[in-house]
């Protein structure tokens, strides 16, 4: 990337999220993230360009330094900050503002410091891997708003229909009935058999965003997920391969094993501690820098407590660790791929050529520890007040006609 020649016609809007937004290049597999910031008095919230530079030096080597030893170098992609002209930001600034969703303009694009982070776009595949004329697809998992179920559903019929028209050519076998299914379902199931397949896949590349390879028939015909007992997903045992990206989440979100009532306490101490020792807080490294010494303290915080503020602190790291995992997306990218001539007669369903990565993997502030705390107690408190019958009391306080007469016997 030639910082001295961006051209803000050379990039299009891609989407955005609550804290960036992200535009991709136009002819390059590149995307660039720039930080927002609320729209009202922005004068006053924005960072300076230090502060920016330091936000996003931080979202990368927590990437690079403690997401990716954990997560696995194949999935996750740390990018690289970059410093571009205020001018190129401004005009691009201007250009994406009319795709913006109104939903998502409570904010706005950071024009002042001219720091931003450059990625791969994951949206797309190599061109050497792709033999074809149809697109890759790109599916986005995020464990939010229902898409598609087995239950027929009258309102959704009309979305449905859509994607299974897009879906079409993928999957050319299925638009007669197959194996007892109406072609729209058949369609659908085959789509859905791909995701699973990518998500339970360990892969056989360690290059990461290097596509792999997979074919339909090695998917699961059924969704096996169920309720396990919390014992036995604390000892490994759940059912996940051993290198599927779900697994290696799933192994990340366990590092919290006290939830938040355990580690608010926990939190409490190291806040009692930086009281009477405030110059303590970079050693303890609150705020980072997020290195090999961060990521030590992480993977090698004692089970059992002392009492110390060391033991306090590892737990907090490993806690927000964790949500990060908790609140990660998962990114899923294929294309159909070519056969060699021998084995393509032969083959009675298609092959892809996929991609996945881990995003919005940025790291949990150590400030929002007391807030989830708070909510959590909301939370606790609303599903009891909710499922409580209320004390005979309160009855009778709720129907002020009741009139309660005693008499001598």
């Amino acid at each position: 990337m030639e910082l001295d020649k961006m051209d803000e016609n050379d990039w299009k809007y891609h989407g955005e999220g609550n804290k960036s937004l992200v535009v991709s290049h136009l002819q390059h597999c590149q995307v660039l993230r720039l930080l927002k910031f609320p729209s009202e008095d922005s004068a006053h919230t924005r960072q300076t360009a230090e502060q920016a530079f330091r936000h996003i030096l931080n979202i990368v080597d927590y990437s690079k330094y403690v997401m990716k030893p954990l997560l696995g170098e194949k999935y996750v992609h740390s990018g690289e900050v970059v410093k571009l002209p205020l001018d190129f930001v401004r005009q691009l600034s201007l250009k994406v503002q009319q795709e913006r969703p109104e939903l998502r303009c409570d904010k706005v694009m950071d024009t002042f410091s001219g720091c931003g982070l450059c990625l791969p776009n994951l949206t797309q595949l190599p061109l050497h891997h792709l033999r074809d004329h149809r697109p890759p697809i790109c599916v986005e998992i995020k464990g939010g708003e229902l898409i598609f179920s087995c239950k027929d559903d009258a309102k959704q019929q009309p979305e449905l229909n859509d994607l299974i028209q897009h879906l079409r050519p993928y999957f050319p076998h299925s638009n007669g009935l197959y194996n007892g299914h109406q072609p729209g379902k058949a369609v659908l199931n085959e789509f859905i058999q791909v995701i699973c397949s990518a998500l339970l896949s360990g892969g056989d590349s360690n290059r990461s965003g290097e596509p792999r390879k997979v074919h339909l028939s090695e998917s699961r015909p059924l969704c096996e997920a169920s309720p396990f007992p919390r014992d036995l997903l604390r000892n490994g045992n759940h059912g996940l391969p051993k290198d599927s990206v779900l697994a290696k989440i799933l192994q990340v979100q366990m590092l919290d094993n006290l939830d938040i009532e355990g580690i608010y306490p926990l939190y409490k101490r190291v806040e009692q501690y930086l009281e009477e020792f405030p110059k303590e807080r970079n050693r303890l490294q609150i705020d980072g820098p997020y290195n090999e010494s961060f990521m030590d303290t992480v993977k090698n915080c004692p089970t059992e407590d002392d009492g110390s503020v060391e033991y306090a602190v590892g737990k907090v790291h490993q806690y927000r660790v964790a949500m990060t995992a908790k609140d990660c997306s998962i990114m899923i990218t294929f294309a159909p791929c070519e056969e060699d001539e021998e084995h393509q007669l032969n083959l009675e369903k298609p092959r892809f050529t996929y991609s996945i990565s881990i995003l919005d993997l940025d790291p949990k502030p150590y400030e929002g520890i007391p807030h989830q705390y708070k909510l959590d107690t909301k939370i606790v408190n609303y599903y009891l007040r909710s499922t409580q019958a209320p004390p005979p009391s309160s009855l009778y306080k709720e129907r002020q006609e009741c009139t309660l007469l005693f008499h001598a016997v």
